[in-house]
């Protein structure tokens, strides 16, 4: 590379880290809401490509300068909006590192570095998860993408357990049952019918969203042929868990394969504390999850873990002559349904370092802490009531009527001290919070309350 070249690079990445270092150090105090709308960046952009290019360091102003209104500040700790975790430093920097040394983590000959550094990650993952040793670990863009690599897998696992070609497709196979609570989460559903499945059956849940173990069974006892259970650990909306003991004991005595979707959940099973929550989680076939959620690294990581890793290649494994390949070892592509992808499990490895054993449960501990302490807060606002059991990092909030809840929720969201989301739950509209960043201390939970009691104050409920 020539001098100039390289001025460029050194040119172009001093503004990208002074603006970033600006951000991160704003993001604390700012406003959680974005001060301009898509179109008000828009205003703010070339709205045809320019004939003549631009010097790097130019396009990197530019880009900082029409985006900074227009950012959301996800990574504050009084975001609770959809579950989105900070960053941690040192998953911040290895996902820069990752980016310049820009190595498609595919195979592990052309990209050792990587490959090693996310075997490691993986390693770590299983053992602090309390998983089988063992099991295939696949990094992919998120919980949706996890939960598809591992029904993919689970399809045609079922299918050859009665005989059926996986490779000659469904067409030629039995219909494969694909069974679930009623508090099934989006992306369990999405990943279904990608994977050809379909939308699972709902076999009932509780009234905190777990899944209903007699309807499981009455289900499964219903039909016959080739099954998949889905369990969740972490319901979006309670945060509550489902019985992995007695669902999975029934899903076996059908010879089902059991996924279970923990895109925040599942690092409960980190916590000494918190790890009664995911009894009998681990003898389930595969899980889910996602990095970005409760381990607090920047998007996009999610994790895709299945328990039997020959199963998991031989359904995701790719096959070229001109692929790489070393002899009788699973290569990142046999693990993920991508050929080219960066290497995501670099700053999971990075979290993991930085935090030990020990910070990890701590960082969940203190989300877990950090929920508890909002519901406190909330329950002592005259006219706002908790509505789900908080055994973990949810909390739904509802005030007497729907009208005046939705007005509560779109008031924190323009005031902007903290964004939650809206949603239904049980028939009620709430605002949720999801705590998922490092960062919420009591000071963030302090001031959250504040501000939600002075929304209440002003919408005048009672």
């Amino acid at each position: 590379m020539d001098e100039a070249t390289n001025e460029q690079y050194r040119r172009a990445l001093e503004a990208a880290h002074r603006y970033a270092l600006g951000w991160l150090e704003s993001v604390r105090d700012r406003p959680v809401r974005p001060e301009l709308d898509v179109d008000g960046v828009l205003a703010l952009l070339e709205e045809r490509l320019p004939q003549e290019g631009a010097q790097p360091d130019d396009v990197v102003e530019e880009l900082a300068a029409a985006a900074e209104d227009g950012l959301m500040a996800m990574g504050s700790p009084r975001f609770y909006g959809f579950v989105i975790g900070g960053t941690y430093p040192a998953a911040l920097a290895a996902d820069w590192l990752v980016s310049a040394w820009d190595q498609n983590t595919g195979s592990r000959q052309p990209t050792p570095a990587t490959a090693a550094v996310e075997e490691v990650a993986a390693r770590w993952l299983v053992e602090l998860l309390g998983l089988p040793a063992g099991s295939g670990v696949g990094f992919v863009t998120g919980a949706t993408m996890a939960n598809l690599s591992c029904l993919v897998v689970a399809r045609d696992a079922v299918l050859r357990a009665v005989g059926a070609d996986p490779a000659a497709g469904l067409q030629h196979g039995p219909v494969v049952r694909f069974l679930a609570g009623d508090a099934v989460h989006t992306s369990v559903v999405l990943a279904g019918r990608i994977a050809g499945l379909g939308a699972p059956r709902t076999v009932g849940a509780d009234a905190e969203g777990r899944i209903d173990v007699g309807g499981l069974e009455r289900a499964l006892g219903d039909g016959e042929g080739p099954a998949i259970v889905a369990l969740q650990a972490g319901d979006v909306h309670s945060g509550a868990f489902d019985d992995f003991s007695a669902a999975v004991d029934i899903a076996r005595r059908h010879g089902a394969w059991v996924h279970v979707d923990g895109a925040f959940g599942l690092w409960a099973a980190a916590s000494p504390r918190l790890r009664h929550l995911t009894r009998g989680l681990a003898e389930a076939d595969s899980w889910a999850t996602d990095a970005h959620k409760t381990l607090n690294v920047p998007y996009d990581c999610g994790v895709a873990i299945v328990r039997d890793e020959a199963a998991m290649t031989a359904s995701l494994g790719a096959h070229a002559a001109y692929l790489p390949v070393v002899a009788s070892i699973a290569d990142p592509y046999d693990r993920v349904p991508e050929l080219s992808r960066r290497a995501r499990g670099v700053p999971v490895w990075a979290a993991l370092r930085s935090l030990g054993r020990d910070g990890v449960g701590r960082l969940v501990d203190g989300l877990a802490d950090a929920a508890a302490g909002l519901a406190a807060g909330f329950s002592r606002i005259p006219g706002l009531e908790v509505l789900n059991d908080v055994v973990f990092t949810q909390v739904c909030l509802a005030a007497p009527d729907d009208a005046a809840t939705a007005a509560l929720g779109e008031w924190l969201r323009a005031e902007g001290t903290v964004w939650a989301s809206s949603s239904t739950w049980r028939g009620r509209t709430v605002v949720r919070f999801a705590v998922s960043n490092h960062g919420t201390d009591a000071e963030a939970v302090r001031r959250t309350v504040d501000a939600v009691r002075r929304g209440a104050d002003a919408l005048g409920i009672r």
